[in-house]
């Protein structure tokens, strides 16, 4: 199938209120433009440079999503135009977040990473240090970020109990913050190999890359 319909498949097979982020990490910016002709706009990228080179290629209206680990050094190159960053995981990137946007003066849309997976490889705040931020007075005086929500990657195993009872922690945690925090809406849970669970489990924005371009080389 050609990737315009690998594209169309996937909505088709997700609910009205889940959002697909194209995943679009080491693909060329005419591949993005092929899935922009057909609609999409909003895509995600792992690495900073890659991010702001392809932002620079393409057209404005693109909605870029920053998903990969994201260090304080680079936040500078990518806050004029980011539209959400999934991977806040301390609060001195939050910090860097906030400055970096007052600057360009907007605010940003973040969300929390929480660690649910049983990997060390993977980056993450635990469910405590996601509170400890939310209830800090720094946090409090920070004009120019919103923490829209929370993501989370599972463990990459095939074992899908583990996976589902992962995403449904998340889940819980998620549900038990939106009580207290109007801003919280999005939960990002979910990538090509279980994307499916995680929109069982409450998903509402997934991250999908290789189903729509192939395996990377």
């Amino acid at each position: 199938m050609s990737l315009a319909e690998n594209i169309q498949k996937i909505k088709s097979e997700i609910p009205s209120q889940v959002k697909l982020v194209v995943v679009t990490k080491t693909h060329p910016a005419e591949k993005i433009l092929e899935a922009y002709n057909v609609g999409h706009k909003i895509f995600g990228e792992n690495r900073v440079q890659e991010l702001v080179s392809k932002h620079e290629q393409l057209p404005k209206d693109i909605e870029w999503h920053l998903i990969g680990h994201l260090q304080t050094n680079k936040v500078k190159m990518i806050a004029s135009f980011v539209s959400l960053i999934h991977s806040v995981d301390s609060l001195k990137l939050l910090k860097e977040i906030n400055k970096c946007a007052e600057k360009e003066n907007r605010v940003i849309d973040c969300l929390f990473q929480i660690y649910i997976a049983k990997e060390e490889t993977k980056f993450g705040l635990s469910f405590e240090e996601a509170e400890e931020i939310l209830s800090s007075e720094e946090f409090k005086q920070m004009k120019n970020v919103r923490i829209a929500g929370l993501m989370g990657m599972a463990t990459l195993t095939d074992n899908q109990s583990q996976i589902r009872n992962e995403f449904k922690s998340l889940k819980s945690f998620f549900d038990g913050l939106v009580i207290r925090h109007s801003s919280f809406i999005i939960l990002s849970m979910g990538m090509s190999s279980d994307y499916k669970i995680a929109i069982e489990e409450g998903s509402n924005l997934i991250r999908v890359g290789s189903l729509i371009f192939g395996e990377r080389k």
